[in-house]
């Protein structure tokens, strides 16, 4: 009779955990969110400390919000398996995509304890150029194969080095979405004002670099030296990418306008530019040579 009374409770419980798994895995890439919506009714289980529900729950919370804002996986392709595994572990395994710089940098401090930087930033940097990216015309500016893309992050999240790559758009996509999707925009809500008044500034710019926080200092000047590589007269002859446009396509993914109001995002749009393209054209980067 005690038996049959266990199996009654924990048949449900089973499908209950199930059900949140499920949600998990529709929450890591599925999705398409708006703003407007409400994910109010996740927070009830988040007081439910070492109950395996409160971490599925919060995961949930966290992933449909930054869905909501930065919208869902985009591609042809329907999920694969490898893709649906990845999903369902995500809650115990998190991805280097949507976690804050520290967060990654925890993240590999078993497999490489001496790196200085993001391994998926340099791992994806270095794929770039080692596809001839600062050679091929549009690079940043047109974006790679959706569906190669996917299956490349999947590739990166699982700490494996790039193979098969062809097309140098395709690590340039994504390493513009990782920079894009960072918990905390590269340089962080609490300097963005100073970017904004100092956009013409080279040295008041280049104060602003030295006084962020050591890994996203460490972070933004090896994007800028990255950057230099392909603004080099030779290389900007053949890929059309300038200064100007270089400076377009990346300050979207280095800062964040917190405004609603269309003329404000609009008018700081521009002079977010202007503060990428004078750090290109300004900053010493020659501290960071041989840095990983």
């Amino acid at each position: 009779m005690a038996s049959s009374r266990s199996a009654a409770w924990v048949s449900p419980l089973c499908l209950f955990l199930l059900g949140w798994r499920l949600m998990n895995c529709l929450c890591s890439d599925f999705l398409s969110l708006s703003l407007s919506l409400s994910f109010s009714f996740l927070l009830p289980p988040f007081s439910l400390v070492g109950v395996a529900v409160s971490t599925y729950a919060k995961y949930c919370y966290s992933k449909l919000q930054k869905a909501a804002l930065t919208g869902a996986k985009k591609g042809l392709k329907k999920p694969n398996i490898e893709e649906i595994r990845h999903a369902k572990n995500a809650v115990f395994n998190p991805s280097m995509f949507g976690s804050s710089l520290q967060e990654i940098m925890n993240m590999q401090k078993e497999r490489y304890p001496d790196r200085q930087l993001p391994w998926v930033q340099t791992r994806l940097s270095e794929e770039v150029l080692a596809l001839n990216g600062d050679q091929t015309e549009g690079i940043f500016r047109v974006p790679g194969d959706i569906d190669e893309v996917n299956a490349l992050k999947l590739q990166v999240d699982q700490w494996k080095i790039p193979t098969g790559l062809e097309d140098p758009h395709v690590p340039a996509s994504l390493l513009k979405l990782w920079y894009r999707e960072l918990e905390e925009p590269l340089i962080p809500h609490d300097f963005y004002e100073e970017c904004i008044t100092h956009y013409e500034n080279p040295e008041a710019a280049i104060a602003v670099v030295h006084s962020l926080p050591r890994i996203n200092k460490m972070v933004l000047c090896y994007l800028i030296r990255f950057l230099q590589v392909f603004v080099q007269p030779g290389n900007v002859a053949i890929t059309k990418m300038d200064v100007n446009n270089l400076a377009m396509v990346m300050a979207p993914n280095c800062l964040r306008c917190q405004s609603d109001d269309p003329r404000i995002i609009f008018e700081n749009t521009r002079k977010e530019m202007s503060f990428i393209r004078v750090l290109i054209q300004h900053l010493d980067t020659g501290f960071m040579e041989g840095v990983l």
